[in-house]
């Protein structure tokens, strides 16, 4: 299965249309956001699209985030968030916390974590696990970039905004 992940959108409409549209297209079964949302008007563009997150630092409004994806069938896991698909343990973690995050990473329990916050784009490997970040679905004077995960063969897809 192919997994669309993105993280600090911040607002950018745009590039959160790019996003999705790209994500459609490439045939992901479902988007993991990362956080950074920022404003609930903008998890709108994600209609029509399995949408599971967690909050990020600069998420205020929780009430109104939880609303909004309840609006579009999507899925709002607080601040840290595990999975299981196609035999692989997945951790999310918006990151804000370095230790913390550096801990699930090197913790071995996860075959995946999936972070964000830096927006910096990184895929990586620690010992087993595979440590990646989307980057910023922004930009913030970096290129924007989101990623795409094939749960079958591992392969990680960078893919500029």
């Amino acid at each position: 299965m192919k997994i669309g992940i993105i993280s600090d959108s911040h607002d950018h409409f745009e590039n959160i249309k790019k996003a999705v549209r790209i994500f459609r297209d490439k045939g992901v079964g479902y988007v993991v956001h990362l956080g950074d949302f920022v404003n609930p008007g903008s998890i709108k563009f994600f209609e029509g699209i399995k949408l599971k997150a967690v909050f990020g630092n600069n998420d205020g409004d929780k009430y109104r985030l939880m609303n909004s994806f309840g609006e579009i069938g999507g899925e709002i896991n607080g601040d840290f968030y595990e999975f299981e698909e196609d035999g692989l343990k997945f951790a999310c973690y918006h990151g804000t916390e370095l230790q913390l995050k550096d801990a699930l990473i090197q913790s071995g329990i996860y075959d995946v974590v999936m972070y964000g916050h830096t927006h910096q784009c990184e895929n990586k490997k620690a010992g087993d696990t595979l440590a990646l970040n989307p980057g910023t679905a922004h930009g913030f004077w970096k290129d924007a970039t989101i990623m795409i995960f094939d749960t079958k063969n591992k392969e990680v897809e960078i893919i500029n905004l």
